[in-house]
């Protein structure tokens, strides 16, 4: 028995054994009991999980690969499937932290990260497998044209470590472009509590014109007087730095 790959569930299944078992150590293993895996498929990262001492749990939304994991891998039971990672509440799922891993499908890559920045109090550490340049522009450093607002948003919440690439010819079917492996761990940086919200409103506005200075891109937020000749307004969104975003956050909160 096998699993076919859906092209609308983005399956592209991993054959190269070596790959999946550095994409698991790629994981810590320590500060936590528990592991979710995303997208599991066949279980190439599955049986590499089941031998360390972690309790496992797959999120898989695709029927064939669930009947497939389910005969194949006994230690997995009714409790570990956890249905669409999306929809997960983990917070009511999870009462404890988990890492979470997996090789993930393009088409909801960025709504991934965004889910683990949601819940990022619970959440550790990820390793997971992305379209290159979706991993690329995660890990991305300023002045750079691959940092935005994924890296920003990410960088705010995880360091963000670029582990390998993976070529196209490892996985059936394989996908029109290269693949890249990141670690996240998490390191929450201060003087974001409480500001959170504002903090992302400052982001996605000042990347979403991000070749005009702030001082441009930032008018539509109603920027604070005492602001408005900040040294940061002469500069645009890709030169500041995660820990620059935070600082210019604090000050807008205490002038608003």
């Amino acid at each position: 028995m096998s699993v076919r790959a859906k092209k609308h569930l983005g399956q592209h299944f991993l054959k190269d054994e070596n790959i999946a078992r550095d994409i698991v150590d790629g994981l810590s293993f320590g500060n936590y009991d528990k592991v979710l895996e995303i997208g599991p498929g066949m279980g190439v990262l599955t049986k590499y999980l089941l031998e360390k001492e972690v309790e496992l749990y797959v999120a898989e939304i695709d029927q064939e690969s669930i009947e497939y994991l389910k005969k194949h891998f006994s230690k997995l039971e009714e409790k570990h499937f956890s249905g669409d990672f999306l929809k997960i509440d983990l917070y009511e799922n999870f009462e404890d932290q988990v890492a979470v891993i997996g090789n993930f499908p393009y088409n909801i890559s960025s709504q991934i990260l965004f889910k683990i920045i949601d819940y990022y109090k619970q959440v550790p550490e990820m390793v997971g497998m992305f379209q290159k340049e979706v991993a690329e522009r995660t890990a991305a450093v300023p002045r750079t044209k691959e940092y935005g607002i994924l890296s920003v948003l990410v960088q705010a919440y995880y360091d963000v470590t670029y582990l390998f690439t993976v070529h196209e010819n490892v996985f059936n079917p394989p996908p029109k472009v290269k693949s890249g492996v990141i670690r996240l761990t998490r390191n929450p940086k201060e003087g974001l509590a409480g500001n959170e919200v504002l903090f992302k409103q400052i982001v996605k506005t000042g990347f979403n014109q991000r070749r005009k200075k702030l001082s441009n891109a930032l008018k539509i937020l109603n920027i604070p007087e005492a602001l408005q000749n900040h040294e940061f307004m002469d500069k645009r969104a890709e030169e500041l730095s995660v820990a620059d975003f935070i600082t210019f956050t604090k000050l807008w909160k205490e002038h608003s």
